[in-house]
């Protein structure tokens, strides 16, 4: 059994553009299934406004899906008591220095949700606190420090330690490391892998940094307006990605080399508009190689667990380039 699935879930929104404006539905996810196992790291991606933390805030149980449902080992996200919830799965944000209280203390902090749920006594609270500082990489006299004291990657290091404290299975990492400096990353992310192999951690890695995925993650979903369009093992994807968009994606990496100018990902220049998604295969508009069955039959996503590919020119043993 999967430690997390996602059944067809979609999540809609209704969206006012003014008082006497009608209200338009925005559906930010939409019919996405997905399984992952204990232990995994599963990376998804794709552009902003694709859906993927929304996707995201459902595994946290922040955000009840419009259709479907998301299980943790088997049993529904809705029907599993907040606290126990929060004890399995925890967040890890984007930006350390708004997700952390400035008028707190580091101990005050990390210990808090050792506070909500009332476990041990101050003295023990503050053992524990000390323990997953330790495994964080921060020394003690951080204790009653507050975040405006620290740089950008110890903030981070707090976030991590308060996510851990209550030893969860599952962290949601909401692209972790895209507001710190890049030798900052690499410190974070090496410890994120240390941390899933010593406490046997699953995580649910929200990135676009395809650099930062190809580094982290087991398996790998491409997102595109709301649905899944490719999902393999990350070094299948990146040796080999079937579908155009995918292909788009991992050519969009700038290069150090100064002469190769900007990649030519001919794409166009339109980009997608989630209230107003287009029928058939949501990429058809900027994809190079469409068909026209693309512009009214959406392609369904096939394909082994190993490898999902939702696109009308995928067979079995072959795959359009865009190159």
């Amino acid at each position: 059994m999967p430690l997390i699935e996602c059944r067809d879930v979609s999540v809609r929104f209704g969206i006012g553009k003014g008082l006497f404006a009608a209200r338009r539905t925005l559906t930010a996810v939409d019919g996405v299934s997905l399984s992952i196992a204990r232990g995994e790291t599963f990376a998804i991606v794709g552009e902003s406004g694709c859906g993927k933390t929304t996707l995201a805030r459902m595994i946290l149980g922040l955000l009840a899906p419009s259709e479907g449902e998301v299980l943790i080992d088997g049993e529904p996200v809705g029907s599993i008591p907040r606290a126990r919830l929060a004890a399995r799965v925890q967040p890890v944000f984007q930006d350390p220095y708004s997700s952390l209280n400035p008028r707190k203390t580091v101990n005050q902090i990390v210990s808090l949700p050792l506070d909500v749920h009332r476990i041990g006594t101050p003295a023990e609270r503050r053992v524990r606190v000390t323990e997953i500082l330790d495994h964080v990489g921060l020394p003690h006299r951080v204790l009653n420090a507050y975040p405006s004291q620290m740089s950008g990657g110890q903030r981070q290091r707090v976030a991590i330690a308060r996510a851990l404290v209550l030893g969860p299975e599952i962290v949601v990492c909401d692209e972790p490391t895209s507001a710190l400096d890049v030798s900052v990353q690499a410190q974070i992310l090496n410890l994120l892998m240390e941390l899933r192999d010593r406490l046997n951690l699953t995580y649910v890695f929200i990135s676009h940094d395809l650099g930062v995925v190809e580094h982290l993650s087991d398996r790998v979903a491409v997102m595109y307006l709301g649905r899944i369009v490719e999902e393999a093992p990350v070094a299948a994807l990146f040796a080999q990605p079937r579908h155009p968009y995918t292909q788009a994606l991992l050519g969009s990496v700038m290069t150090a080399d100064p002469s190769r100018g900007l990649p030519d990902l001919r794409l166009g220049a339109g980009f997608p508009d989630p209230l107003n998604p287009p029928p058939g295969c949501r990429f058809h508009p900027r994809c190079p190689v469409a068909i026209d069955v693309c512009a009214h039959e959406v392609p369904a996503l096939v394909g082994a667990r190993d490898r999902r590919v939702a696109c009308h020119l995928v067979t079995a043993d072959t795959a359009p380039s865009i190159a």
